[in-house]
């Protein structure tokens, strides 16, 4: 099954090369992979080593450099043409990209290829299963941020669980992280410090949220949470190509196995959490 996420790539990789000047958003790259835009961004990374968005500047500006060397096309017309309606930001791109303006870049009369490396393989293994998740019901203060300064709201939720005698109601602590760090700016980054819950009435002042549960993907990591970011990696890029399974319509979670105020961060114990269809 490696060889279905290779060609998805692949297809969204000829699909910018064919339409440099057309929406190139993530969403739009998500439908031509034929995958969630949840998981999408992760797995493109993960093969490529790139971001969506650092694949689509790469190849408007090598489409631009051919197009400078081998046609006759006035640089403003390149510009357009490969997604610049601004000569200025195309200019400036090009020359942070090939270290001279397109002019001077012209006079040269050279250019470099742009081919895809696939990164799978190259991520530390961590142990994966599937099994079936139960749905579960989590109470949790949301955060928005940079996820490293997540702890802040697990913090507050400690101390409101404490405070007002919830822990006898509450199971395992997760973590919901709506947003990819590679695809969305740090101070808009959404993610849901919280627990599973089995009160009734939803604590004051928290977020009632639905894990709907069902067959999933749990990469076990052990290690400080400094070193999540790259299991996430080694899940979309060595398990899943190779699993035979296809992420659902869902964002990731994590479960805290273990208390980090109790716990040497070298055996932190989290599961990362990837809903299967």
């Amino acid at each position: 099954m490696a060889t279905s996420y290779e060609d998805r790539v692949l297809r969204v990789l000829a699909y910018i090369h064919d339409n440099p000047a057309g929406d190139l958003s993530l969403d739009t790259l998500a439908d031509v992979a034929a995958m969630s835009r949840f998981h999408w961004h992760r797995v493109f990374r993960a093969l490529t080593g790139e971001t969506c968005a650092q694949s689509v500047r790469r190849l408007r500006l090598h489409r631009a450099a051919i197009w400078l060397v081998q046609s006759d096309k006035p640089v403003a017309q390149i510009a357009v043409e490969v997604g610049y309606p601004n000569l200025k930001s195309f200019a400036r791109a090009f020359s942070e990209a090939y270290g001279r303006s397109p002019t001077a870049f012209r006079k040269a009369g050279q250019f470099l290829p742009a081919n895809p490396h696939f990164k799978t393989g190259e991520y530390p293994m961590h142990p994966v299963t599937t099994r079936t998740e139960p749905a579960r019901r989590v109470v949790a203060l949301p955060h928005k941020g940079a996820y490293g300064e997540i702890g802040k709201s697990f913090e507050a939720f400690s101390a409101l669980c404490e405070s007002r005698e919830l822990w006898s109601k509450v199971g395992p602590v997760i973590g919901l992280y709506l947003d990819s760090p590679d695809t969305v700016p740090e101070d808009q980054l959404r993610s849901f410090a919280g627990a599973e819950y089995r009160g009734d009435q939803t604590p004051e002042g928290m977020d009632d949220l639905k894990i709907q549960g069902g067959k999933t993907a749990v990469l076990t990591f052990k290690g400080p949470y400094s070193g999540l970011h790259a299991a996430y990696h080694s899940l979309f890029g060595n398990w899943l190509p190779e699993s035979g399974e296809e992420p659902a319509d869902q964002p990731c979670y994590e479960i805290y196995l273990n208390d980090p105020r109790e716990t040497p961060p070298e055996e932190l114990l989290t599961e990362i959490c990837l809903p299967l269809k």
